[in-house]
């Protein structure tokens, strides 16, 4: 695999976003890690995403998102073990 160009990343990147973007509107709390089907609005964003991005970075990009999503739980005080009682 070569490194994609910097027209390619802008699009990587753009396709992310606005996939990032329909997954705040239409379902917030989805993890694409999963293994769960995303939001039906969302499908056709994703699809353009995978194809514009490296696998390895889609897949970088749904942990990096998870994680994210993660520490603004616990930014507002989320506990984890707490979850789970």
């Amino acid at each position: 695999m070569s490194f994609p160009d910097k027209e390619k990343r802008d699009k990587c990147w753009s396709s992310r976003d606005e996939y990032w973007k329909c997954l705040d509107k239409y379902s917030p709390d989805y993890n694409p890690q999963s293994g769960e089907p995303g939001p039906n609005e969302c499908k056709q964003i994703r699809k353009l995403y995978e194809s514009s991005c490296p696998n390895q970075w889609v897949k970088h990009f749904d942990r990096k998102r998870t994680y994210e999503k993660f520490k603004e739980l616990m930014k507002k005080g989320y506990d984890p073990v707490e979850d789970q009682k």
